[in-house]
């Protein structure tokens, strides 16, 4: 995560004497230009949530964004997240997200904190390229994104259509809900149209972030292939 943030996102960095005694991460340092605290094995075991750190914490910027900002191409693609619950599931949602060259990730105030230690370690780095926002009126988001004439897609199976069957190459909002009860009843009547994974076997559905990347990944197929 330290090698893949920015300079100018870093506010102070801490790094342990094992660390230091490498050549390559005295080189790491001195290419982000950052004069890094040094502290004992002992006290970075200490500071670290994890129980084998790496040997280098920082304190960092944190990123803040705006609708407009996920809405600057001409045909965005969108995540939007119900109460997720799991760091994990976001913090990889956010990772395939940029994978599949979506425009950001919408959540509600219910969602798990986007700076979890366990949400950011799971972005590999993504954390800090692909846009994120809560939201705090989600009838005005949702008013904005139909504006700019995105369809709005919930996951769900009442009454809703395979999800390979539709078109995402003018642009689309998918919406995933919460892991143990899905999208809301509330919610999903706000979307155009509900889809679902055809499964085979007796599974009764897949992980929250299992299903944001099939999503994502069969909207950024059709891009690659507009005919």
């Amino acid at each position: 995560m330290f090698s893949e943030a920015e300079p100018a996102q870093i506010l102070q960095a801490y790094v342990s004497d094992s660390f230091l005694k490498r050549k390559e991460h005295r080189a790491l340092l001195a290419e982000k230009q950052v004069e890094a605290v040094p502290v004992s094995d002992r006290v970075m075991e200490a500071m670290a949530d994890t129980k084998t750190p790496q040997g280098v914490l920082c304190v960092m910027r944190q990123q803040h964004y705006t609708l407009a900002d996920m809405l600057r191409n001409e045909a965005p693609r969108l995540i939007l997240l119900e109460n997720l619950q799991d760091p994990g599931n976001l913090g990889t949602i956010l990772r395939a997200g940029e994978a599949a060259g979506i425009a950001g990730v919408l959540m509600t105030r219910g969602c798990v904190d986007i700076y979890n230690p366990k949400t950011v370690r799971a972005t590999m780095g993504s954390l800090f390229r692909v846009p994120f926002l809560y939201m705090e009126d989600i009838d005005s988001v949702l008013d904005e994104l139909r504006q700019r004439n995105l369809p709005v897609y919930g996951a769900g199976l009442e009454k809703s259509v395979s999800y390979d069957r539709l078109s995402y190459r003018k642009g689309c909002v998918f919406m995933i809900g919460n892991e143990a009860n899905g999208l809301s009843s509330g919610l999903m009547e706000k979307a155009d149209c509900a889809v679902h994974i055809p499964m085979e076997g007796r599974v009764e559905s897949l992980n929250a972030a299992m299903a944001a990347s099939i999503l994502m990944y069969e909207s950024y197929r059709q891009m690659r292939n507009p005919v």
